[in-house]
């Protein structure tokens, strides 16, 4: 059988682009700042409409700020759509994001939210980074529920040790 490579390439840094998508997941919900400090291109930025918009340092600084008092959070990739056109490439990211937030009472709130990330990719020494990345919400339902369990933290969460090299990246371009 013979393979296109241009056809293979493509696939390939579809997946890689994936990956970038499904690490970003991660590192919001275990507040894994250092991992999110390398998905980012150099001049990158991220739009989160009412909650943030600027550069993707700010936006990683925005979030060591605001998550911490974050109870639980998950954020399920759904579809994804990629183009890939060279060293660029843009694409179209469905998403259920959940979070639990203290609720200032001695309770808690969940919020769920439908998303879509609409994003614009670049292949730099190898590696694709978000070049942006600009949240839609299609939805959101906002409720109190009872106090789940405290946070946790990366350094008590299995995965890291047990599975950790799906998680390391090198550093920024």
């Amino acid at each position: 059988m013979d393979v296109d490579p241009q056809a293979l390439d493509t696939l390939l840094n579809k997946e890689a682009i994936r990956d970038l998508v499904l690490l970003y997941s991660r590192g919001v919900d275990r507040k894994d700042f250092e991992l999110l400090k390398t998905l980012y291109a150099k001049d990158a930025t991220d739009d989160h409409g009412a909650h943030f918009k600027g550069s993707a340092d700010a936006y990683i600084e925005f979030l060591t700020r605001s998550l911490p008092g974050l109870l639980a959070g998950g954020h399920f990739v759904c579809n994804h759509l990629i183009a890939v056109d060279g060293a660029a490439a843009e694409g179209e990211v469905y998403a259920l994001a959940y979070h639990i937030f203290p609720d200032g009472k001695g309770a808690a709130v969940q919020d769920v939210a439908g998303v879509r990330y609409i994003d614009r990719y670049a292949k730099q020494n190898g590696r694709w980074l978000f070049a942006s990345r600009i949240v839609t919400f299609d939805f959101r339902d906002i409720k109190p529920i009872a106090m789940p369990e405290g946070p946790r933290q990366p350094a008590a969460d299995s995965s890291y040790a047990l599975v950790s090299r799906i998680f390391s990246r090198g550093p920024r371009a």
